[in-house]
């Protein structure tokens, strides 16, 4: 089976599977969650994703390794991601 998610930078095996459960099936309706909304939908199912799945994933947009995100564009992140986390609790 070809898939899509796992032809992307970062994307393995599980990672590709944790996105499939959560309704995300090809880079375009990763593009549509972006990195904060579909980690948050992997993280709400219940799987036990870390925060280097986040990474991974803005990685897998932008085609670089997550490696190469600078501690600025992945504390834009965590504060993009604790926000939304804030707005889901109003």
């Amino acid at each position: 089976m070809n898939d899509e998610l796992q032809n992307l930078r970062n994307i393995g095996k599980t990672s590709a599977q944790w996105l499939h459960a959560v309704g995300i099936h090809s880079l375009d309706d990763l593009r549509r969650h972006g990195a904060v909304g579909a980690f948050l939908a992997v993280h709400a199912r219940g799987f036990g994703a870390s925060r280097v799945l986040l990474y991974a994933i803005e990685g897998a947009l932008l085609d670089i390794p997550w490696t190469a995100l600078s501690p600025e564009h992945k504390a834009g992140l965590n504060a993009k991601l604790t926000a939304a986390r804030s707005d889901n609790r109003s």
